[in-house]
């Protein structure tokens, strides 16, 4: 067997011999593959297949069986797609590619994304290019850069071939069109130039423009012809061509031709050129414009920043600079990369990361973000990530994950349009039969008219351009408004969901406890009693102790020494300061040292009945304070529970806190369904139950707790504050610690959709419509014939109109306003 046939590969989890008699068992087993090695040192496997074999059921099996394949993923630039058809073209080439699991292109961005097991770059490339479009891998934004500035080129290129080619066009249109509409034109060319004369210039011009500016058309259209792969380009070269010849054929040699047909079409053919060369140059403008969140982001990152190695100073670099590097921040600098605060004090705008557009503060030991703006103070902080680990390079790339995304609905889009002009050709040809059979006479002129307006106007680039166009400008929107969809179908699934499922800690509430209320009893004052307690409490490790500590703190108080600390289990704490004996906890606590609580006892019940943890203070025996702690609900947090009712959508709350605690909020806060004192997989169970009835559920989440039910919601939703692990659990990360960014969220996927299908119904609602009109149905009922050249005018329209709309996603306003910078 050849090397053909042979896929190498990456195995994860394997640890033992165990483990590799498992794997190839399970190789063993897949259909079409003859025999597998699996190297443990390595981490590798060999398997030898059968041709035709597909690589997606050997991941899925090994994913399976918990030894999951590594796949590569690739990126590509393709040049020379034109059109939906040609999207389907390159994905089926690189699908047949061995060892190419999936491959998604995007028409907008003229990429494709591959996954593979065992194929390299070079062979992914080589297969687009072999069907006729050139591929070249993109290794890091400074290729994408690079690209950029190419299509930068591509586009002023065919601003010049549009202006030259109008230049071109504009003598043969007053020739010819003008002589049709006023009748003194006529007069003057039959007087001055005449007929023959006429004819021959429009003839020399028009040859001219298909030649010079319309011959990409016939250079990338006839061959894809002559391969049974029709694109855009094959319908422009046939009806140009087909106006062309007739009239040459009219010009040169008339009695090749019926009596009455000699008219000649040379406007048409030139009009037609120029009319979609002006499409395309406006269509390529507007995708450079689709792109614009990606490249704001990019220019986010500083070139250079100033460090210092070995005592030294020196500007190096931002891709020089390593793990451990000493980074001088100046006032108003940007920070090169991210890391922990050493020395100095600023505040910090992190809007462009996160969307609030409140800066932050930053001292020793805080983490900064590179790309984020330093405010009036100086910083040196210590490098901590850099190149492709810090967290803007990672939000550039779920961006661009998420452009290049096919979604579920694009799937259909695909099917249509894969056949959809050798369906135009067919139609043009029965067109043409019908006309020459049928038609008065001339019918030759007639059915040539006819068969050109429907090659020319049954364009498929706005079908093709409808969804990705909406894609990258929607998600990029998002990233500039702190929401990040790390999968791009996740854009689709979060407009039907139905409800909103939160977990409580760290998404609901603060995510600590806080000092709320404080009563001090009779006799006592206030700031003596929160010196003595939080003296007491900064002893323990306690979470609520910490609260009360930080209180005092924020109080400017002091704290004095403390002698004989005790943590009584189940009560609470007891320690001796300033000669006073001091007890702090639970009611039991007190009732246990004989300490009179009062009218103090019906206050910590009502505390108690509003998910507040009451806690008592005694100094010497008598009750000196009622003290309680919580976990706050963020400031927030109600108005964007509102929003989503507003929004038609069912909020749920599943946490394993108390229920007493979990009913307290979720009544302050309107929350419609409570699951608490749940674990980890109680969550799931929890989502399992309010999908009954087919209803889809996103659940937000921040801690590790959170990640099973984040997983297995049909959206997971991650505040960006949380920890790592709920983050890659996440299909949706949200840069801001609160519920507004899922307001966002699910603002930008409604309108997201809503504009792919106001596209989808204009791209194909026009063909289903001006198709039979270029046919020439209305004929017969009004004597009425779509010109060739006023078709090529609304199929370059259609693109630019479909363009045109997904940009509109731009300028789409956050629910709430503080989201955006």
């Amino acid at each position: 067997m050849s090397d053909q046939n042979n896929l190498t590969f990456g195995i994860g989890q394997m640890n033992c011999g165990s483990c590799v008699g498992r794997v190839e068992k399970v190789l063993a087993g897949i259909d079409g593959v003859q025999a597998a090695q699996v190297n443990l040192a390595a981490e590798t496997a060999t398997v030898t297949v059968d041709a035709g074999f597909e690589p997606a059921t050997l991941a899925a099996a090994l994913e399976q069986a918990g030894y999951p394949a590594e796949l590569q993923t690739y990126r590509f630039s393709i040049e020379k797609m034109s059109c939906a058809s040609c999207v389907g073209r390159v994905e089926r080439a690189l699908a047949a590619t061995r060892g190419v699991v999936s491959a998604t292109v995007n028409l907008a961005q003229e990429e494709a994304v591959v996954q593979a097991l065992g194929a390299t770059a070079e062979e992914v490339a080589q297969a687009a290019t072999s069907a006729g479009y050139p591929a070249r891998q993109i290794v890091d934004r400074r290729d994408s850069a690079s690209r950029d500035d190419k299509k930068a080129e591509e586009a002023a290129h065919l601003r010049k071939m549009t202006i030259v080619a109008a230049v071109l066009t504009l003598p043969v249109f007053v020739l010819e069109m003008g002589s049709h509409a006023f009748p003194f034109i006529h007069r003057w060319v039959m007087g001055t130039l005449g007929m023959s004369v006429s004819w021959s210039v429009q003839f020399v011009l028009t040859t001219l423009v298909m030649a010079w500016p319309g011959r990409q058309f016939y250079r990338i259209g006839f061959p894809a012809l002559l391969k049974a792969a029709p694109d855009m380009n094959s319908l422009v070269a046939l009806g140009s061509l087909a106006a062309w010849g007739f009239s040459t054929v009219a010009l040169f040699a008339p009695t090749l031709l019926p009596e009455g047909t000699r008219v000649v079409y040379f406007e048409a053919a030139a009009v037609i050129v120029t009319l979609i060369l002006l499409g395309r140059y406006l269509e390529a403008r507007a995708k450079g414009r689709t792109g614009q969140a990606i490249r704001k982001l990019v220019g986010l990152r500083p070139k250079t920043a100033s460090v210092d190695r070995n005592g030294e100073i020196s500007e190096i670099a931002v891709e020089d600079i390593v793990i451990g590097d000493l980074i001088l921040v100046r006032p108003g600098e940007k920070i090169a990369v991210d890391g922990k605060v050493i020395t100095g004090a600023s505040y910090v705008d992190e809007s462009m990361i996160s969307g609030e557009p409140v800066p932050v503060e930053k001292a020793a030991d805080a983490t900064v973000i590179g790309g984020t703006v330093n405010g009036t103070g100086a910083l040196t902080f210590q490098a901590t990530a850099v190149g492709g680990d810090t967290m803007l390079a990672q939000i550039i790339r779920m961006v661009e994950e998420a452009q290049g995304a096919k979604l579920p609905i694009q799937d259909l889009v695909n099917k249509i349009t894969l056949w959809f002009v050798p369906a135009v050709m067919a139609v043009a040809l029965v067109t043409f039969v019908l006309w020459m059979v049928f038609g008065p006479d001339p019918a030759l002129s007639f059915a040539l008219v006819a068969t050109v307006a429907v090659l020319i106007i049954a364009c498929p680039c706005a079908m093709g351009l409808a969804t990705p166009t909406s894609i990258m400008v929607g998600t990029g929107r998002a990233a500039e408004m702190g929401v990040l969809f790390r999968q791009g179908a996740a854009l689709q699934t979060l407009s039907d969901v139905q409800v909103i499922a939160l977990d409580k800690t760290g998404t609901l509430t603060e995510g600590r406890p806080e000092l709320t209320d404080l009563r001090i009893t009779e006799g006592f004052e206030e700031s003596d009693v929160l010196r003595l307690v939080a003296s007491v409490e900064a002893m323990s490790e306690h979470p609520i102790a910490a609260a009360i500590v930080r209180r005092a703190a924020q109080s400017g108080q002091s704290l004095a020494p403390v002698d004989d600390f005790a943590s009584l289990t189940g009560y609470g704490v007891s320690a001796e300061v300033e000669g006073r004996k001091i007890l702090i906890g639970a009611e039991r606590l007190m009732l246990r040292d004989g300490v009179e609580l009062g009218d103090a006892k019906n206050f910590g019940d009502e505390l108690g009945q509003v998910g507040k943890t009451p806690l008592y203070a005694a100094i010497d025996g008598r009750l000196a304070a009622v003290i309680a702690v919580s976990d706050p609900i963020k400031s927030t947090t109600a108005a964007a529970i509102a929003q989503l009712h507003d929004m038609g959508l069912e909020v749920a709350m599943i946490t394993g806190d108390s229920r007493g605690t979990a009913d307290a909020i979720a009544t302050q806060l309107g929350i419609d369904t409570v699951v608490a004192e749940v674990l980890p997989e109680g969550k799931v169970e929890a989502i399992g139950r309010l999908e009954i009835g087919g209803r889809k559920v996103a659940f937000v989440g921040d801690g590790i707790n959170d990640a099973p039910a984040l997983a297995t919601a049909d959206v997971g939703i991650a505040i960006g504050t949380g920890t790592d692990v709920a983050i890659e659990a996440a299909d949706v990360v949200l840069m801001s610690g609160d519920l507004n960014g899922v307001v966002n969220a699910l603002h930008i996927s409604r309108h997201t959709m809503q504009n792919i299908r106001q596209n989808l119904f204009w791209a194909f609602g026009y063909n289903a419509l001006l198709i039979p009109v270029a046919a020439g149905v209305f004929y017969p009922l009004f004597g009425l014939m779509l010109s060739p050249a006023l078709a090529a005018g609304a199929m370059a329209l259609s693109s630019v109109f479909v363009l045109s709309n997904a940009l509109r996603l731009r300028w789409v306003k956050p629910v709430t306003a503080a989201q955006e910078a």
